[in-house]
């Protein structure tokens, strides 16, 4: 689990290679990954947008910049947490992921959140799942 806190909004994420969507021998590999987010703060906020930084294992960037997760734009009360899983695939069998969500909060201020580095490894995952 790779874990950020930035003004109190903690974003937790757990990678999983998942071999049955993938195919090696075709330079497909697919990863899901969940995000629990979680307001330790004492304001309302809502995720406006995400902007991420994928990263394939011979160093070509994908960015993808979008509103909300998952065609949600959850609004989070102190103490409330928001999960979801997605999915990325790769073309090559390893790389990494980072980013930012975009919040606004209840009066308006908007502010970024670090969405913290990951690793997609499919053979790290082989050796640790199978």
């Amino acid at each position: 689990m790779y874990r950020a806190v930035t003004r109190k909004i903690e974003v937790m994420v757990t990678p999983r290679y998942v071999s049955e969507r993938s195919s090696p021998d075709n330079g497909y590999y697919f990863w899901s990954y969940t995000i629990d987010i979680a307001n330790r703060g004492t304001e309302t906020v809502q995720l406006k947008t995400r902007h991420w930084r994928i990263t394939d294992a011979l160093g070509r960037l994908q960015e993808v910049k979008g509103p909300g997760v998952v065609g949600e734009e959850p609004t989070l009360k102190p103490g409330e947490s928001f999960e979801y899983t997605s999915g990325v695939p790769l073309p090559t069998p390893s790389g990494f992921m980072s980013g930012s969500y975009g919040f606004i909060t209840i009066e308006g201020e908007p502010f970024d959140i670090e969405i913290p580095a990951f690793s997609l490894d499919s053979s790290l995952a082989a050796r640790t799942i199978n």
